[in-house]
């Protein structure tokens, strides 16, 4: 049986490395079926002034080509935004772990409409992470989510 929440302390780890970098606190892990890390990732839109370094694009990146995805489970420490939402329908990732959506509710009801397993943990720890973040630079939030 998967931990998801021994899974989701990978990507908080990758949200805070993201958050003492000056970046969005967003972190994200691409696992196998058995959940074995096979990239991890954060949010480096503001440390590399790329728009398309989102937390789940880094992990999947990181993760090198695979032969298929369908197997694969993408655990972000927050729902999906529709970019990330859409990477995960395009390659057909056949599970998402949620951290929260309590913030942010993203693309992942869509994922579900579409045959996605989404988990969500309803972690305290994300949820509380980027609410004080939000709070603190909502112009930098509002850029993130395309506001």
């Amino acid at each position: 049986m998967i931990d998801y929440n021994q899974l989701l302390a990978v990507a908080i780890e990758e949200a805070k490395i993201g958050l003492a970098e000056g970046g969005i606190p967003i972190g994200a892990a691409l696992c196998d079926g058995a959940g074995k890390v096979l990239g991890r990732g954060h949010n480096r839109r503001v440390q590399q002034g790329d728009p398309s370094v989102h937390g789940e694009t880094d992990a999947f990146r990181n993760a090198g080509r695979q032969r298929g995805y369908k197997d694969k489970i993408m655990v972000t420490t927050l729902a999906p935004c529709w970019y990330c939402s859409g990477l995960v329908r395009q390659f057909n990732i056949g599970a998402v772990v949620v951290g929260e959506s309590v913030n942010f509710q993203g693309g992942i009801e869509w994922l579900k409409e579409n045959g996605v397993k989404v988990i969500d943990l309803h972690s305290q720890e994300c949820i509380d992470m980027l609410a004080k973040f939000t709070r603190e630079h909502p112009e930098l939030w509002a850029e993130d989510i395309g506001e």
